[in-house]
């Protein structure tokens, strides 16, 4: 493993946080080089501290552990992810016999410097017992091949000699502290304790110290594990071994989504690794057996359940059969789950409400990897840690043996509130785990509504046949709402090239929930004078693509059997044409009838079709000659012409927007068009 101190660097990180301490400021840096390395921890694993003297608001010098906070992942850690907690009080609780987590984490918030702090990390009493002023704490995936090993302690030995302890396996938490205070003070001379099941602490009295036995640490273990002979891989016997990794994923996961739909009441999306390895791993024999022993580390077992749903696909080829599959596979393991819970909530006597049954991760032949989760955020997770899980697994059976915590314990684990907290307990959004496909998203009504929709929580496709501008848009739309954005150039009037986005919606998300039908331009001429030509490309654009877009969505809702909702952007052209916009008119009145038609056609599946006749919106569609001819025929100002109609306001992209989404939200709304243009009654439906 490289070592990824560098001086320069460290003096940088002393410049940059020259407002804090400059052990600090090296606690910082060296908790964001473990961080970055995601053979060292993953998303908000490990830990790291650092004990210093300062004073307190009366002046009085006193000594403060900084350890990293709840809710803070070390590649991203800034100095206010190290709350300080008074070191005296901490070490003063190692003379208890007992302290419940409660009682813990109370004595660690009533001692902060600073009551705003998060909360401390679950494992700050260790780093507090131990006496080192700099603590490292990594599940690197090294370190959790030699921990989950029978023989664990005897490997260390040959590994390390004496210069590293090992500890038993205990909960995080004051027995835990307890324990590895004592292994350390058996021997002084170690420069670091291995946790079996849990991971690897290091220590010293600077943090470049710390830093370097840690990673000397991991490299002996790489070395020691680099020796053995990988074991090969036996291939199953399966027909999804002959079908694309694609076609397979296009097969699988509307199925899929649709299934968890229907079990749980909430929407939720999919994520499919492309690994060679995983894709191996799932294929192979030995992972009927190999993946269902437990996790790398306990830890885990909160993003990825105790084991993966595993998936020999028998049915692809047809939907009924494989939905008939897939069920049957996800009914088992729900009522496994069941049973688990049930054995050890008995066994152990405790009053506690099950969590939901359904997997996080599947290992499906022939395809690989699969994680799928109410964000897209919670698919990635699980499905990195899975990735470096399938890679610990069969380096330890290639070593000797792989021996994690057992069921009982890790129920202790999943269920501990201590660990649940790192979940978050915020409301969901009211569009979360939606899919959302929106064309003509690279501006105007399109992007208005994408936004909207992302700050909502819902995960979108955005296509738009302006290529300059649509993958920043994407990018910024990500950035701000933290949800699932995948754009694609595309014009809409390509049908095959629609066909294949959608393709790429479902590998992506796994399936749609929304479709929002917006492209379109307004191509003007009087009606008996305009070429056939002309009028047939813009029945291609604002009517055709239209139904090839629904029809493909719709296709998805009935695989998936999870209902859906069709949203296209009409125009108040269908009811109140104007001169000259014949060929722009006739072709949005068929989209006020191909609405009512899906909703006629689909109601009982419970898909839902509507549309939006919106009217003098500031977008492309009104070019600086369009608007000055017409503002001039009414004898208006530009700006006094957007604003003519009842209401006297201008109507804005965001307004139809909102409406847009007003619709998403209507479930018992179907086949309406409603209008958003300020008042016109020319125009209003009837």
């Amino acid at each position: 493993m490289e070592n990824k101190w560098n001086d320069s660097d460290a003096q940088a990180a002393i410049k940059k946080y020259s407002d804090v301490a400059e052990d600090i400021a090296l606690r910082v840096y060296t908790s964001r080089l473990i961080g970055a390395d995601p053979s060292l921890v993953l998303h908000g694993g490990g830990n790291t501290s650092v004990k210093l003297r300062t004073f307190n608001k009366v002046n009085e010098e006193v000594d403060v552990l900084y350890v990293k906070g709840s809710g803070w992942d070390l590649d991203t850690l800034e100095p206010p992810g190290l709350p300080g907690v008074l070191l005296d009080h901490l070490q003063k609780l190692r003379n208890l016999d007992r302290l419940s987590d409660e009682e813990m984490v109370n004595e660690q918030r009533t001692h902060l410097l600073d009551a705003s702090s998060p909360n401390p990390s679950v494992e700050t009493l260790l780093h507090a017992f131990l006496p080192h002023k700099f603590i490292d704490h990594s599940h690197a995936d090294a370190s959790l091949v030699i921990a989950n090993q029978s023989d664990a302690e005897q490997i260390c030995r040959d590994i390390y000699g004496e210069k590293v302890g090992v500890v038993s396996y205990f909960m995080p938490g004051f027995a835990l502290a307890k324990a590895s205070a004592e292994m350390y003070e058996k021997n002084p001379n170690v420069e670091g304790l291995m946790l079996i099941n849990h991971g690897l602490f290091t220590f010293g009295n600077t943090a470049k110290e710390s830093y370097d036995r840690h990673i000397h640490a991991v490299t002996l273990a790489e070395n020691y594990i680099q020796k053995k002979t990988l074991k090969p891989l036996i291939s199953l016997e399966s027909p999804a071994l002959k079908a694309g990794e694609e076609t397979l994923m296009n097969a699988l996961a509307p199925i899929l989504r649709g299934l968890y739909k229907d079990r749980s009441e909430k929407d939720w999306v999919l994520h499919h690794r492309a690994d060679v390895q995983a894709k191996a791993f799932a294929s192979s024999r030995e992972c009927e057996r190999w993946s269902q022993v437990g996790t790398a580390t306990p830890d885990h077992v909160i993003r990825t359940k105790q084991k993966p749903l595993l998936l020999n696909l028998q049915q692809w080829t047809d939907p009924d059969k494989l939905r008939e599959e897939v069920s049957c596979k996800l009914n088992s393991y729900c009522e496994s789950y069941h049973q688990y819970f049930e054995d050890n909530k008995s066994a152990k006597g405790v009053d506690k409400t099950e969590l939901d049954q359904l997997p996080r991760v599947l290992l499906v032949a022939g395809l690989g990897l699969v994680t799928i989760g109410k964000t897209v955020k919670e698919t990635r997770i699980s499905a990195d840690i899975y990735q470096h899980t399938i890679d610990i697994i069969h380096k330890s059976f290639s070593v000797a043996d792989y021996v994690p915590l057992d069921a009982s314990d890790l129920f202790d684990m999943e269920y501990w509130s201590l660990e649940q907290a790192k979940l978050g307990k915020s409301k969901a959004s009211a569009l979360q785990g939606k899919v959302v496909y929106i064309t003509g998203a690279a501006s105007g009504i399109g992007l208005a509504t994408a936004k909207l929709f992302a700050d909502q929580g819902a995960n979108l496709f955005l296509v738009d046949i302006t290529a300059d501008t649509l993958g920043e848009i994407a990018e910024g739309i990500r950035k701000k709402s933290k949800v699932g954005v995948v754009s694609q150039v595309l014009d809409v009037t390509d049908e095959a090239a629609v066909r294949q986005s959608f393709n790429k919606l479902v590998q992506t998300f796994g399936g749609i929930d929304m479709l929002i039908s917006n492209a379109g331009n307004a191509v003007q001429g009087a009606v008996g004078e305009v070429g056939m030509n002309e009028l047939r490309a813009s029945f291609e654009l604002n009517f055709f693509a239209h139904q090839v877009l629904a029809s493909e969505a719709s296709q998805l809702f009935l695989t998936q059997k999870t209902g859906g909702v069709l949203l296209f952007n009409a125009s108040k052209a269908a009811f109140n044409p104007g001169k000259n916009f014949g060929p722009y008119a006739l072709p949005k009145a068929a989209v006020v009838a191909l609405t009512k038609q899906y909703a006629l056609d689909y109601g009982a599946d419970g898909i839902r079709a509507n549309a939006i006749n919106a009217d003098r919106i500031r977008t492309s569609l009104f070019s600086e000659q369009v608007l000055k001819e017409r503002a001039e025929a009414r004898g208006l100002t530009p700006d006094d012409y957007f604003r003519n109609n009842l209401l006297q306001q201008e109507v804005y992209d965001t307004d139809v927007a909102q409406g847009f989404l007003n619709l998403a939200l209507a479930e018992k709304t179907t086949g309406s068009i409603i209008t958003i243009d300020g008042g016109n009654i020319a125009a209003s439906p009837r």
